[in-house]
């Protein structure tokens, strides 16, 4: 099953979102394509700091659904470009209720994959009424044990070749906490060309072993600077400060709240940045949930097998 022919939005905007306490505001990023009358999906992308493109669009009939995009703070369109301030898990939860109510829809069909299946479920756990159904992949409950998988030691033993790119911003003596090196190095302003050098190393270690078979492209991608800093920035906030969630497994420990909620979670068997066992953990505890294992799949939406599931859920949810 492949994607929906190309779309263009029908209305596009930016909802003014923070405290007064910001000198500048966030300026959050949206747009609709498809059916204006049709059955709303918000679609939540990944990183955090990943932000949207045009064929996010794709995965949705546009004669069935009301197609939402937005950018998160800081993210893609959305401004101030890779702000820090005010921008925590909790912000964007109140931000995706600020977007619904603004736009005037009372319940949506929500479709996230990566960190936008960490914040998905988030959303879900505290507005169950506005959810009418979950389409979640490869996913990811921003635990210690995955964010040490992935940024530590574990993912490390099958991309050495990478690893050893990524780890080479980060001198012998501090290898011992390598997210907060990191995070050091990011959040430097006074030094931009070590900041520009640690994104750009930050995001090649992730576009590399996005795929099953290394994808030369999704690499290419993290060489752009604007996108590397805004994408790098982010999620290493985020990581650091642990999703910002008052305990680890959050999510888990909230499952009880989104149990009925229709759901299909799509799972790449290979996937290494976020390994498959905190889907299997999570299907363990919510076996309503449809869920789906793709065998030659590692963890990118734009792998065949996981995007012909996705693009089978949406269908599947189309007329709720």
């Amino acid at each position: 099953m492949t994607l929906y022919p190309a779309i263009s939005p029908f209305s596009e905007g930016f909802l003014q979102v923070g405290s007064d306490k910001l000198t500048v505001k966030h300026s959050v990023y949206y747009e609709q394509s498809g059916n204006p009358s049709g059955n709303p999906v918000i679609y939540v992308h990944g990183g955090p700091g990943g932000g949207t493109s045009p064929t996010d669009r794709q995965y949705f009939d546009p004669n069935a659904y009301r197609v939402i995009l937005f950018d998160q703070r800081g993210s893609g369109k959305s401004t101030p470009s890779a702000s820090l301030e005010e921008n925590d898990t909790w912000s964007l939860v109140s931000d995706m209720e600020k977007l619904r109510e603004h736009l005037g829809i009372d319940k949506w069909v929500v479709f996230g994959g990566s960190w936008g299946s960490t914040l998905a479920l988030t959303y879900a756990a505290t507005h169950p009424d506005r959810v009418k159904a979950l389409i979640l992949r490869g996913i990811f409950l921003l635990r210690k044990c995955e964010i040490d998988w992935f940024y530590q030691e574990g993912a490390s033993y099958l991309f050495p070749d990478y690893y050893s790119e990524y780890i080479a911003q980060v001198p012998e003596e501090n290898r011992g906490d390598i997210l907060a090196y990191y995070y050091r190095l990011l959040t430097d302003t006074q030094n931009p060309e070590k900041q520009l050098s640690a994104a750009r190393a930050w995001s090649k270690w992730e576009c590399a072993t996005s795929r099953l078979i290394i994808d030369s492209e999704m690499i290419k991608k993290a060489e752009g600077d604007a996108w590397a800093l805004k994408f790098a920035r982010i999620e290493c906030h985020y990581f650091v400060n642990e999703g910002f969630f008052e305990c680890d497994g959050w999510i888990l420990k909230n499952v009880e709240k989104f149990r009925n909620i229709p759901a299909v979670i799509v799972q790449g068997r290979y996937d290494v940045v976020c390994p498959m066992k905190s889907a299997w953990d999570l299907h363990r505890m919510w076996p309503e949930a449809d869920f789906h294992v793709i065998p030659d799949a590692g963890h990118s939406a734009k792998e065949d097998g996981i995007r012909a599931k996705l693009v089978e859920a949406a269908d599947k949810f189309k007329s709720l």
